[in-house]
């Protein structure tokens, strides 16, 4: 009876393994708190609004109608200034939350999660023998190369 049990958990595991992505670290297995990442994505949103996307959309919006006022940019016969300075802040509001991306890769580095980039393709340097024997030691699948 517990041979079955022993068994079916083996089988059960090596199946949940098996649906699991080549990215997933089987030696470290460290989750990270999904409130606590949860919390900074929400935290790295307000802060860019609030800090850089608010400040740099109101700026660039203001230079542009000072621009449009002193002659320097023309306004529209139909629409009057209202599309450059639409378009400066939308350009301001992007450009700022743009600039605060370091700051809220650095929160969440602080608990743990690597960014995703080509310098770090795998957060998982450990490699189990199944996968070693299904991919090869590099990680990639083995295949051959075609004749053409």
């Amino acid at each position: 009876m517990s041979s079955e049990r022993a068994q079916n958990n083996v089988q059960a595991s090596s199946q949940q393994q098996n649906q699991q992505s080549m990215f997933h670290c089987p030696i470290s297995n460290t989750h990270t708190d999904r409130k606590e990442t949860e919390r900074i994505y929400q935290e790295c949103r307000n802060e860019s609004f609030w800090y850089r996307g608010l400040p740099l959309s109101l700026g660039s919006m203001l230079i542009a109608q000072g621009l449009i006022y002193n002659g320097v940019l023309s306004s529209n016969p139909r629409f009057g200034s209202l599309p450059k300075i639409a378009l400066a802040g939308v350009f301001g509001f992007g450009i700022g939350t743009m600039s605060y991306i370091r700051i809220c890769q650095s929160k969440f580095q602080s608990i743990g999660v690597q960014p995703f980039d080509p310098e770090n393709k795998r957060h998982c340097h450990h490699t189990c023998k199944e996968c070693e024997v299904k991919f090869g030691s590099n990680g990639k699948e083995n295949s051959k190369p075609s004749a053409s």
